[in-house]
């Protein structure tokens, strides 16, 4: 199998270097021809441990976890304004303790995967039509990963519709929002406390509306939900979606530029409450307790969670960025597809290598904070699971996260990485920790 993985892997390194060496760089060319594969090796500390339960990280070293992700970008021009994108992905291994143990987990290319072998999958699958808005003007977008050499109406109503990550639309972030290139952690790169739907891998059906303007643009979008906590296969009936909006404005400060982003959700599924889940542990109703640790399907619905959250990224200067996030849920159903935050706020600070004359490499730094609601808390002190934390018992105490990586670009397609992660109070336990974490990452892309 292994074996196999590596061939296709292969081939589509090689088909895709043929077709950019033959594909003509002008915007008359229909197709679009991407790859990157991104390889990360995580070691951690042994620490403090009063305690462990099935969702813990485990108190000891464990040997090192490693994950890969190699990812066909192909786009192809349709009719006018209308472009089809397709991404086959393999994807294998795991993060540490199979990414459980803390809520801002440690490995942004890793999901919630038991299966260590790299599997072969449809990452996305997507129609996009631009439709121009009157009295616009034309600005030339130049081919890139997902995105077709084109002229872009800077006026316009876009659509998407199909296979895609939410996340590919939604909580942006110049300076912290790729775990393939920037900050490792969850809840550094994303917005926590947003359960955004999406099955394992990270991907959704649905639709996504855009309005966009020069300085500001606004989203709305419906998508599908799991139909499972954490689970590959997605719910298709009325009383289970997710819907997003967003409002998006760019900023000059002192000649420098900036972006604020507001987003605002709800997602309706079958999640059972925190409450529920709690007398489901008084009561002994193991099914319930497997609905919420995504073991069993709760065949009920009912559930339902609302987020915002606020996102801020400022040039300081050309070289120096700073980036905040916060987020908020009301934390009163079971988290169902991201991650076990109810409330986060990160800040960070990107720099490119210029003084040092390495101006294609980049240093970030950043600080999270993350924690629970009330019902949450009950939920884990009297010894509930999610599918991410649960210690078996609960001393709650802020999830504090620190983390740094320094990002080498080695060549025009290769790029290696060194991070440091230093996690207080992992799955919000006073009990347990701190830990320190180190990981390597190497990515190409081209």
């Amino acid at each position: 199998m292994t074996k196999k993985i590596i061939s296709i892997t292969l081939l589509l390194i090689g088909n895709t270097v043929t077709a950019q060496e033959t594909q003509p760089a002008s915007s008359e060319s229909k197709w679009s021809n991407h790859f990157q594969l991104t390889v990360i090796a995580q070691r951690h500390s042994a620490f403090r441990s009063l305690y462990s339960g099935v969702n813990s990280l485990a108190d000891t070293i464990e040997p090192t976890a490693t994950s890969l992700t190699t990812t066909l970008f192909l786009g192809r021009k349709l009719w006018k304004g209308a472009a089809f994108y397709f991404n086959p992905e393999v994807s294998g291994g795991s993060g540490l303790s199979l990414s459980t143990g803390v809520a801002g987990a440690l490995n942004g290319e890793t999901y919630r995967v038991a299966e260590v072998k790299p599997q072969v999958s449809v990452a996305r699958a997507y129609l996009k039509q631009h439709i121009p808005l009157s009295g616009t003007n034309y600005s030339y977008a130049a081919d890139d990963v997902n995105q077709v050499a084109e002229k872009l109406p800077t006026s316009r109503i876009t659509i998407s519709a199909g296979k895609f990550a939410i996340a590919d639309f939604y909580d942006n972030n110049s300076y912290s929002r790729d775990p393939r290139t920037q900050f490792f952690n969850w809840s550094i790169w994303a917005d926590g406390a947003w359960d955004y739907p999406a099955n394992t891998r990270g991907y959704t059906y649905g639709i996504v509306a855009e309005l966009i303007k020069p300085t500001w643009a606004v989203r709305l979008s419906s998508v599908a939900v799991p139909r499972i906590a954490n689970f590959h296969l997605m719910e298709y009936n009325a009383e289970a979606h997710s819907e997003t909006f967003e409002l998006e404005r760019q900023y000059t400060f002192r000649k420098t530029h900036g972006t604020i982003r507001i987003t605002a959700s709800q997602t309706f599924s079958q999640a059972p409450s925190y409450e529920a889940g709690l007398k489901a542990i008084n009561n002994g109703n193991k099914f319930l307790l497997d609905v919420i640790q995504g073991l069993e399907e709760h065949k009920s619905y009912g559930g339902r969670k609302y987020a915002v959250g606020l996102n801020v990224e400022q040039e300081l200067t050309n070289d120096v960025g700073l980036f905040i996030r916060s987020g908020w849920n009301d934390g009163k159903y079971v988290t169902w597809a991201f991650t076990e935050i109810d409330h986060t706020c990160n800040l960070g600070f990107s720099v490119k290598g210029t003084k040092w004359r390495r101006a294609e490499d980049v240093f970030g730094i950043a600080g999270v904070i993350n924690g629970i609601s009330g019902p949450h808390r009950k939920f884990l002190k009297a010894g509930g699971y999610g599918f991410i934390i649960g210690d078996g018992n609960l001393n709650y105490g802020k999830e504090a996260i620190i983390e740094t990586y320094y990002n080498a670009r080695l060549n025009n397609f290769f790029w290696a990485t060194f991070d440091y992660q230093f996690v207080n109070h992992p799955a919000y336990n006073k009990d347990r920790g701190p830990v320190h974490v180190f990981g390597i990452r190497g990515h190409v892309a081209f």
